[in-house]
């Protein structure tokens, strides 16, 4: 959706940014103007998720991807023979006797019909528009889709809008002749939704009233700049979402907005508000994205953040216009967006209260940022701390354990002469540990195949070889036509280093396969691509796979050999986790699947190296969504139970605090700990 003051291609320097001054340990961003929620989607992988904006369709737009954490299944539709809503909802005929019976407010009002000369829509998609919204509305009313699924079909709805909108980006005039997309027909966006295992929240309110009412970690503010306000732009979807067939006024069709008026767009209130904002916030780390072009100075801003934060906490990073806006060159090259990050003295606290709406009864929700401790535990640990930075994997694979290396690594001995990861995955575990020697193991050869390329290839090749690719394709966030014909040769050679690159441009990064072993994953629109951040990530990778001695292999762990390893080694395990619903788990993507016989395999090899005198180290889930791992639970009362919390975000099984148990079991360190 094309929407003013767009963060797309800032999120990138924000990430930086973020990343440059906070120590890793964070858990709750708030996005408090959330505009079409590009941000908090991209965050939401990372982050528990607060989002806010008080234009209604924002909000719906937040509840179904950011408060949502799963797609609907529409079960009580299916009851009644939809098996498809989507399909019902864009295929369903509709005749002239539908447009007499229903109400059609849009397309009575915003096409050049029923006397009506408004060319927003044509009278096809707007009286589409019109039977998709009564139709879902009726829906929810008979109780035939929660509210969870009604916020997921309107936004889906709201999203199509703009793609048949005969208008030259906002909804404060159409034009006068038909625009080309004004011919396509309507579709509803089919919009993805990642689970982060986390209870996100959304609001919809002012953000100077809400401040008060929520804390956290990180407060990103991307407030409206200059006079222009929101809420006449878009009033033809905030109509869409609400549907409250509202009294329009001039040649436009506006509604009214006086409620909707924002402080920030008055020259005159803006400096006043934003102080309270940030004086109000009871957030450790604050981010700012404005422009150069905007109703306050730089001065301005840095001036109310230094009377707000710590000392010397407030920077500055400048972004060009030209970048930022990255199509039209900008006639004014001392045009920027400015990013501003201030630290505030705000304690981190153990639980955060969200609230579930302003003014409402508050939920609890634990957030224990303890991180890992300075010292040694029991045994002899390795040392951290919580600020502590790790070597990232460039690979984003499911269930990676970088989010809990500040717990995970300090438990670990501080001795090891031999280490081996036997379920390596992405080896952010075993990059980072301190030892003589490492092996990485997987079961997934293919990503074995391309660990040993990045550690035998020069550097330099490698990266040759991704911008070719780049360029011989077209690769961008953008083209889905060339990732996909990359992906179908890719499946045709098998190239290690194409495999990597492929992945760079694919949803959320992953690695994903079909039973074929052909690689699968989908087209990252708007958001995937080979960035700076990404390249620094896979030189450093690649160097520390040169420097240490790695070696890598790929076999099914019930052949591995202990007879190979003593009391100076150390075997650390993070399987699959059996009570968990981890793709990883289902044997549907071309590797074997996990189940209880797995298990029980695995914990009679610990056993096995726990009498052979080898220290080893469990990753496990102990409990999951009500579920409990009976097995486990009984096997580790004779070992090192170490509780983790749940931090990191790329993992599919991980759920709401305190509803998941995950561990760190050893079989060293017993009498210091029980």
């Amino acid at each position: 959706m094309r929407f003013i003051g767009s963060k797309a291609m800032l999120l990138q320097d924000i990430e930086k940014v973020i990343d440059e001054n906070t120590g890793g340990q964070e858990q709750v961003f708030c996005d408090i103007f959330s505009g079409t929620g590009v941000v908090a989607r991209h965050f939401k992988p990372r982050y528990q998720i607060i989002s806010n904006d008080i234009l209604h369709f924002s909000y719906i737009l937040q509840k179904a991807t950011i408060e949502n954490n799963r797609l609907p299944n529409f079960e009580k539709l299916k009851k009644i023979g939809i098996l498809d809503p989507f399909a019902f909802l864009e295929e369903t005929r509709i005749t002239d006797e539908d447009l007499e019976k229903g109400r059609y407010f849009i397309a009575r009002n915003y096409s050049p019909m029923e006397g009506s000369q408004r060319m927003y829509l044509s009278p096809a998609n707007a009286m589409r528009i019109d039977f998709i919204r009564e139709t879902i509305g009726s829906w929810r009313e008979g109780n035939l889709i929660s509210e969870e699924e009604f916020c997921y079909l309107l936004a889906c709805l709201i999203e199509g809008v703009p793609s048949v909108s005969n208008i030259t980006g906002t909804y404060g005039a159409y034009l006068k002749t038909w625009e080309k997309r004004s011919y396509k027909e309507f579709e509803m966006v089919r919009l993805p939704v990642i689970d982060n295992g986390r209870e996100n929240r959304c609001f919809h309110t002012d953000a100077n009233k809400l401040i008060g009412e929520i804390e956290g970690d990180i407060l990103y503010m991307d407030p409206p700049y200059n006079t222009r306000q929101y809420a006449p732009n878009y009033h033809l979807l905030e109509t869409v979402s609400r549907y409250d067939c509202p009294q329009l006024k001039g040649v436009t069709g506006m509604r009214d907005y006086s409620a909707q008026k924002s402080l920030y767009c008055m020259r005159s209130e803006v400096k006043e508000v934003f102080e309270d904002l940030v004086e109000k916030a009871r957030f450790p780390h604050l981010i700012l994205s404005y422009s150069t072009d905007g109703l306050m100075t730089a001065e301005d801003i840095e001036k109310i953040l230094r009377r707000h934060s710590l000392s010397g906490s407030v920077r500055r990073y400048d972004i060009s216009y030209r970048k930022y806006k990255s199509k039209i060159p900008s006639k004014d090259d001392r045009l920027k967006e400015y990013i501003f990050y201030a630290a505030k003295d705000i304690p981190r606290k153990k639980y955060v209260s969200l609230q579930t709406a302003p003014g409402k009864g508050t939920k609890e929700m634990k957030k224990d940022g303890s991180g890992a401790k300075t010292g040694t535990g029991a045994g002899g640990e390795q040392r951290g701390t919580a600020k502590h930075k790790y070597m990232k994997s460039p690979l984003n694979y499911i269930g990676g354990k970088y989010r809990l290396l500040p717990q995970i690594l300090p438990l670990f001995p501080a001795d090891i002469s031999t280490f081996v990861d036997l379920f390596a995955g992405g080896a952010n575990v075993a990059v980072n540990v301190k030892a003589k020697r490492i092996v990485c193991n997987d079961i997934n050869f293919k990503i074995i195949e391309l660990f040993k390329t990045l550690q035998e290839k020069d550097v330099e090749d490698v990266l040759a070889q991704i911008r070719s690719r780049i360029r011989q394709y077209g690769l961008s966030k953008e083209n889905e036509e060339g990732f996909l014909q990359f992906r179908r040769d890719y499946n045709r050679t098998g190239d290690p280093v194409d495999l990597y690159t492929l992945t760079c441009f694919s949803f959320n990064y992953q690695f994903r396969f079909n039973n074929r072993l052909e690689y699968n994953n989908p087209f990252g629109r708007n958001r995937s691509q080979f960035s700076d951040r990404m390249k620094n990530n896979l030189i450093a990778f690649m160097k520390r796979l040169k420097e240490e001695d790695i070696r890598f292999t790929s076999e099914d762990f019930v052949k591995f050999d202990l007879s190979a390893l003593g009391p100076q080694d150390m075997l650390y395990c993070d399987p699959p986790y059996l009570i968990t619903t981890g793709s990883y788990n289902d044997g549907n993507r071309g590797f074997k699947d996990w189940n209880q016989e797995e298990d029980r395999q695995l914990l009679s090899l610990l056993d096995e190296a726990d009498r052979r005198g080898i220290r080893f180290a469990l990753s496990n889930v102990l409990e999951h969504k009500g579920r409990i791992n009976e097995e486990l639970l009984r096997w580790s009362e004779k070992y090192c139970v170490h509780e983790l919390n749940c931090s990191y975000s790329n993992s599919s099984y991980n759920t709401e605090r305190g509803k998941s148990r995950e561990v760190l079991i050893t079989n060293y360190g017993r009498r210091e700990t029980k």
